[in-house]
């Protein structure tokens, strides 16, 4: 196990390289000129030239590169252009920190209704409840994000005015984006692990435990369900990446100063250093989630070889 975890760690440092890779090259993709995308038309001769320097924008390409990956290896994402801040200041002192709570209840609240309807969806085959459930979530991932926030926001913020329609901190604050950001991963979830039970239902060991006298709970829950979930864990491991991605449109509906407005605001305000920080910050993540969702595999599943 031990050699697997080294083994899979090494396997991420090509996947890290080329994401600073492309990172590095978010500045640079920029049509036109960089320094006067960020100073803005008819800014002074001076001014441009002086944030080409800023960003060492006169060295080679590859000097570039290596100076900002010599700078990302001590923990240094550069300075903000509009606050000249650290960019690890901007980003962990608060944003980081609320960005991955939203995604953390998201996921929680995701897989908490996804199991549960897609359990009773499998073992409720064909019936109403399982149609039922099959449309709804259609319904869950048909609809956009930035939708359904703003539908919960007139319903019970503005309407009913149950929960506050901005911010993040309190449970009232809390709710309505975290049901926003978690509903197309609970139907994801829910038709995933419809589809995986109902192939491990059909197996013979499962009918051996049913003959056997086996309560119907134990054969789910225990027999089936466990089986199943190694497909479910890596939708489970994507829908997290994607819910640190996707909180980009959730946090500016609702307001939420997490890293998602962080980046918005940054590309509104041409802050290159701060979007390329960002994006990499949530690149890392991704990656180590997914190395998190490989080493769990063994202990859903004894039988699979770690190679």
């Amino acid at each position: 196990m031990f050699k697997f975890i080294i083994r899979r760690i090494l396997q991420t440092i090509p996947v890290l390289f080329g994401v600073t890779v492309l990172v590095f090259l978010l500045l640079h993709l920029t049509p036109g000129d960089p320094a006067l995308v960020i100073a803005g038309e008819g800014a002074p001769r001076e001014t441009i030239e002086q944030i080409r320097e800023k960003l060492g924008l006169n060295d080679p390409l590859h000097v570039q590169y290596g100076k900002f990956l010599g700078n990302l290896l001590q923990g240094d994402l550069g300075d903000s252009i509009r606050s000249n801040r650290p960019v690890v200041d901007e980003i962990f002192e608060s944003r980081f920190w609320i960005t991955l709570e939203l995604a953390i209840y998201s996921v929680i609240l995701a897989v908490f209704l996804g199991l549960i309807a897609g359990i009773i969806s499998a073992v409720k085959q064909y019936s109403w409840m399982d149609v039922s459930i099959m449309v709804v979530a259609l319904f869950g991932l048909s609809m956009p994000n930035f939708w359904l926030g703003l539908m919960l926001i007139k319903y019970f913020a503005i309407e009913v005015r149950i929960f506050d329609p901005s911010g993040w901190g309190t449970w009232q604050q809390n709710i309505l984006p975290v049901i926003t950001l978690g509903t197309g991963g609970a139907a994801i979830i829910a038709r995933m692990t419809r589809s995986s039970m109902l192939e491990v239902i059909n197996q013979d060991y499962i009918r051996t435990a049913r003959a056997k006298g086996v309560k119907e709970q134990i054969v789910i829950y225990k027999h089936a369900l466990k089986n199943a979930l190694i497909p479910v864990v890596t939708v489970v491991g994507l829908e997290f990446g994607g819910f640190l991605g996707g909180a980009v449109l959730t946090e500016s509906v609702f307001a939420v100063n997490g890293m998602g407005r962080l980046v918005i605001d940054a590309i509104y305000q041409r802050n290159f250093p701060v979007v390329q920080g960002t994006v990499l910050v949530i690149s890392i993540l991704f990656v180590i989630v997914n190395l998190l969702v490989d080493i769990s595999y063994r202990y859903l599943n004894k039988r699979i070889e770690l190679n």
